[in-house]
C-alpha cells in the first residue's frame, strides 16, 4: 500500500511540476482526462450529471426538431411547386395585337427555342359539370392529345380510362376529386355547361353538352382534382365560341428557375407582339407566404436550442461550485486559469457536441421516415381536401441542415464563456478555506 501511495505521490508531483513549468499546450490530453471525469456522476456531483443529460438531451431535440420541420416545409414547397407548374407550365404566352390564330406555327417556333421542352396551345375558359348526382364549378382546357400525352402529371396518373384517341370523340378527362363528388367513373357522362354559347338576335346563349368520361386522372393536389377538365382542342373552340384561335400558349422549360434568362428569347421567337407571365408572377403571394412561413419558423423553434443551452450554463456553475476544491488544487499545483477556463469549456463543448450530433441523427431518421410514421400514428387524420397534398413531404437541403448543426454548436460554446471565466477566477485560498 506504501508503494503504490509513494507512486501516485510521485506522479502528482510530476503533474504540478509541469503545470508549475508552463510547458503544457492548450487542450493538453490531461485537460480531457480531468473534463471528462467531472462529467461523470458522483455521489456528490450526481445532480451536475443529471443536468448535463438534460442539456444533451435538449439540444437534440431542438436540432431534430429544426431538421424536421425545415425539411417538412421544403418538401411542401417543392411539393408544391411540382403540382402547379407542372400542370400549369413556366411561361404563358398570350396576345396583345390580334388573336392567336396561327397558333400552330407559333408553338412550333416557340417549342424550338434551346431550353424550351414544350409549348402548347390551350383554350381555357370556365363551366359548370354537372351529373345525376351533383355538380360543381370546373376549369376547362382544351389541349390537342400529343400536348396532354406530354403532360406527365396527367399523363403518369391516370387511375381510369384512357387517352388514346383523345382528339377523335367527344370525350374529356376529369380529376379524380371531381369524379367523386360528382358520382362519375371513366365511360359515364358528364355534363358541362358555359354562358359563352351561341349568338343570337337576343344575345349570347348557354350552352349545354354532355361528353364521355374518357379518363381520370389523379394529380395529387385535391384543387386541381376537383376543378380541371380537360376536352380535344377542336371541341374546347367550338364550346367556347373561339373560331380557331386558343387563349394562350404554356411553355415547359428545361429549368424552371430560368424563366428571367428565357424572356429575350422567347418573344425574338415569337415573332409578333406578345405578353409573357411565368409562373412565379402568378403564385408570387402564395409561395411568398411560405418562404415568411418557414423563416418564422427556424427563428421560433431556434428557441428551443437557447434553452436548452440554457441548461449548460446552470450545469457548468454547479459544477464551479462542486469542484472548486478541485480547482483550488490544481491551482496551487500550477495550473493557470487558462487551463482551468479550457477544462470547463471541453466540458460545454462535449454537451453541445452529443447534443447536437444526436439531434442531426435523429432529426434525419425522423425526415427518412415521414411517411410511415404519418400512416402509423395518424391514419386518418391527413385530410387531402384540406392540406391540399395527400401526405407528409419532406425533402432534407443539405446546406440547412449544415447551418443548424453549426448553430447549435456555437450556442452551445457561447454558453460555455462565463461558467469557464467565473471558474478561472475562483480565488484557490477561499476555496480551500470555504469549499
Amino acid at each position: 500500500m506504501s508503494g503504490l501511495a509513494g507512486r501516485l505521490g510521485d506522479r502528482v508531483r510530476g503533474v504540478g511540476a509541469t503545470l508549475r513549468a508552463g510547458s503544457t499546450a492548450p487542450f493538453a490530453p490531461f485537460e480531457w482526462i480531468i473534463a471528462g471525469r467531472y462529467l461523470r456522476a458522483r455521489r456528490r456531483g450526481g445532480g451536475v450529471s443529471v443536468v448535463a443529460f438534460f442539456s444533451v438531451l435538449g439540444i437534440a431535440l431542438g436540432v431534430a426538431t429544426l431538421i424536421i420541420v425545415l425539411s417538412v416545409m421544403n418538401g411542401f414547397r417543392a411539393e408544391l411547386l411540382s403540382k402547379i407548374v407542372g400542370i400549369n407550365g413556366h411561361v404563358f404566352v398570350t396576345p396583345i395585337d390580334k388573336l392567336f390564330t396561327d397558333y400552330t406555327d407559333l408553338s412550333d417556333r416557340l417549342s424550338k427555342v434551346a431550353g424550351v421542352r414544350a409549348a402548347i396551345p390551350l383554350v381555357e375558359g370556365q363551366a359548370f359539370a354537372s351529373s345525376p348526382y351533383g355538380g360543381s364549378g370546373v376549369l376547362v382546357r382544351g389541349v390537342r392529345e400529343q400536348d396532354l400525352d406530354g403532360i406527365a402529371a396527367i399523363s403518369k396518373n391516370l387511375r381510369g380510362g384512357t387517352l388514346n384517341g383523345f382528339d377523335d370523340g367527344a370525350g374529356v378527362a376529369i380529376g379524380r376529386r371531381l369524379a367523386e363528388s360528382l358520382g362519375l367513373q371513366a365511360g359515364d357522362q358528364i355534363t358541362l355547361s358555359t354562358p359563352k354559347g351561341a349568338t343570337t338576335p337576343f344575345g349570347t346563349a348557354p350552352r349545354t353538352k354532355a361528353y364521355t368520361v374518357k379518363a381520370v386522372f389523379e394529380i395529387g393536389m385535391t384543387e386541381f382534382d376537383a376543378t380541371f377538365v380537360f376536352m380535344p382542342l377542336a371541341e374546347s373552340q367550338a364550346f367556347f365560341n373561339r373560331e380557331g384561335d386558343v387563349s394562350l400558349i404554356e411553355i415547359y422549360l428545361d429549368n424552371a428557375d430560368a424563366v428571367a434568362e428565357m424572356r429575350e428569347p422567347l418573344e425574338m421567337a415569337a415573332e409578333r407582339p406578345v405578353l409573357l407571365t411565368d409562373w412565379r408572377q402568378r403564385n408570387r403571394t402564395f409561395f411568398g407566404a411560405l418562404e415568411v412561413e418557414r423563416n418564422v419558423m427556424f427563428l421560433i423553434l431556434s428557441l428551443i436550442v437557447v434553452v436548452a443551452t440554457l441548461n449548460i450554463i446552470s450545469g457548468l456553475i454547479l459544477l464551479v461550485r462542486d469542484k472548486s476544491s478541485d480547482i483550488a488544487i490544481l491551482r496551487t499545483m500550477g495550473a493557470t486559469p487558462g487551463t482551468v477556463m479550457r477544462v470547463f469549456l471541453i466540458n460545454g463543448a462535449l454537451i453541445g457536441l452529443v447534443g447536437t450530433l444526436s439531434g442531426l441523427g435523429l432529426g434525419i431518421l425522423i425526415t427518412l421516415n415521414i411517411k410511415p410514421i404519418q400512416r402509423f400514428l395518424f391514419p386518418s387524420a391527413w385530410d387531402p381536401t384540406v392540406r391540399f397534398l395527400a401526405e407528409i413531404p419532406a425533402e432534407m437541403n443539405a446546406t440547412e441542415i449544415t447551418v443548424v448543426v453549426i448553430t447549435a454548436f456555437l450556442l452551445s460554446l457561447a454558453a460555455t464563456l462565463y461558467p469557464s471565466w467565473r471558474a478561472a477566477r475562483l480565488d484557490p485560498v477561499l476555496a480551500l478555506r470555504y469549499g
